[in-house]
């Protein structure tokens, strides 16, 4: 049985040309952990956000548990992206026991302590007054420690120690086998990821290249995740710019005629004056 489906979603964020996802249709069942790769702006964040609740479709059919995620949205998902990290609230004057307490920290204290653990966190900390990666830790402790049904993660790894990224992951893994929860995860970080995925999916331009497909963790002869990763990007590079030469926007320098330079060169050199060194 699907725990999580989508079909035939395409979404075309406002003001754009593009679509940021294009005719996407995916599958997942319950207990299985998809890991997302695709370049950056390939629709990863898009689709974890629409799955999420957070982005309104319209033609589309999102569903979790059988419930649409915008208009029905289930209980048990649990989504973390490295937005929070921003957030004035959570970098203000207040000491990470009681940030924990004001988020319900109270009522899963099992799971909050072993994570508290395992995440190496200092309940004394202020949050204004530590690092990018304590942050993190925090944010992580605050998102786990309720029991979840799905998680959808985006790159909120990025920020962590080798150490305690490892340790996490392990965490995560045999989370969801005990309990059959289902995780998505998107990263460009996959050092010791090999054994994590039961799926693994290929985002390019906001259409699947491979839709989730099962990833045998016990076939050694295989390509790592990243040598795969580095494959796939540097295919989606080598299409991008394929389409350019058709007419696509380029990315890049703007190499004009030499010797001619550009409308803002002209206007700039003007008023620009050498730098003292």
């Amino acid at each position: 049985m699907s725990l999580v489906s989508v079909k035939n979603l395409t979404f075309i964020p406002q003001g754009a040309c593009e679509p940021a996802l294009d005719n996407i249709s995916l599958s997942l069942p319950k207990g299985s952990r998809t890991l997302l790769i695709g370049a950056n702006g390939a629709g990863k964040s898009t689709l974890l956000q629409i799955l999420a609740g957070k982005k309104l479709i319209k033609g589309a059919d999102v569903t979790i548990k059988c419930l649409d995620v915008f208009y029905q949205f289930p209980e048990g998902v649990t989504f973390l992206g490295t937005e929070w990290a921003m957030n004035p609230v959570v970098r203000s004057d207040i000491v990470v026991s009681r940030f924990l307490d004001s988020v319900g920290g109270y009522r899963y204290k099992e799971r909050r302590d072993l994570l508290l653990d395992l995440l190496d966190v200092d309940l004394d900390w202020h949050m204004h007054n530590i690092s990018d990666g304590e942050r993190r830790r925090v944010q992580l402790c605050m998102g786990l420690m309720a029991p979840w049904d799905i998680l959808l993660l985006d790159e909120v790894t990025v920020d962590l120690d080798v150490l305690v990224r490892h340790e996490l992951l392990e965490f995560l893994k045999q989370d969801s086998e005990a309990r059959g929860a289902t995780v998505i995860y998107a990263t460009h970080i996959f050092d010791g990821l090999n054994d994590f995925p039961t799926h693994v999916a290929h985002l390019r331009l906001g259409a699947f290249i491979q839709p989730p497909a099962p990833w045998d963790t016990t076939d050694k002869s295989r390509l790592s995740l990243c040598d795969i990763a580095l494959q796939w990007l540097t295919e989606d590079r080598a299409h991008r710019r394929q389409l350019e030469l058709k007419g696509r926007k380029m990315r890049g320098a703007r190499r004009n005629t030499p010797g001619v330079p550009s409308d803002s060169e002209t206007f700039y050199k003007k008023y620009t004056r050498p730098v003292p060194y």
